[in-house]
Order: C-alpha cells, then sequence, then structure tokens
C-alpha cells in the first residue's frame, strides 16, 4: 500500500546543481527602464530576443520606458461611474422623459387608470 507521499525518496534542493546538467544559458543583454518616479529597473533578456518599448515598474506600477530623460507619463485614472452616469453619457434628458412616460403609461394601463 502506498505511503501518501508523493515525492518520496526526494528532498529540498536535490534538482541539478549547475549548468552541467541544465545545459548553457542562452546570451544575454541587461536593458535598463526608467519610471516617472526616477526608479530604475534592468531586465534580462536573451540577445535574438525583442525588447518591449515599455515595461512595468516592480516598485511602483508605473510604466517604464528606456529613455531615462523623458520617462513615459502616469496613465490617466477614470473617476469611478455609476449606473446612472453611463446612461446620462448615452441618453439626453428629452429622452430619459419620452422613456418614462412610455412606462408609466404602461404601469397605469396595467392598473386600470
Amino acid at each position: 500500500m502506498a505511503g501518501g507521499n508523493a515525492i518520496r525518496g526526494t528532498r529540498v534542493g536535490a534538482g541539478p546543481m549547475g549548468e552541467a546538467e541544465r545545459g548553457e544559458s542562452a546570451p544575454r543583454r541587461h536593458t535598463p527602464f526608467y519610471c516617472a518616479n526616477g526608479h530604475v529597473t534592468r531586465v534580462s533578456f536573451a540577445i535574438e530576443a525583442a525588447e518591449p518599448e515599455h515595461w512595468d515598474c516592480p516598485r511602483c506600477g508605473l510604466p517604464a520606458g528606456k529613455n531615462q530623460e523623458a520617462p513615459p507619463a502616469a496613465p490617466r485614472n477614470e473617476p469611478y461611474k455609476t449606473h446612472l452616469a453611463y446612461v446620462r453619457e448615452r441618453r439626453s434628458d428629452a429622452d430619459g422623459e419620452a422613456i418614462l412616460e412610455e412606462a408609466l403609461a404602461k404601469v397605469r394601463a396595467r392598473r386600470g387608470e
């Protein structure tokens, strides 16, 4: 009967010990990214990999770019909108009055008024 330990015979850190077992790592280049708060993040990419224009700063979460003199601006956060605010964007007050009158007419017809 099996014991219940699925990884019997292993221990923490029992993996390969170096590059001889894992193979050689790909040649790398380190690219600095600069955020608006002045943080510098150095990201390691494989030589043949394409670099992105922007990278999220791990310290503050702002977007970071490759140009230290002109880092990307922080994204503008939209304030929370209620359902009513979205409806008012789609409909004018006159449309709202017409819809309300139509709904009230249906309610009055159902009541027999």
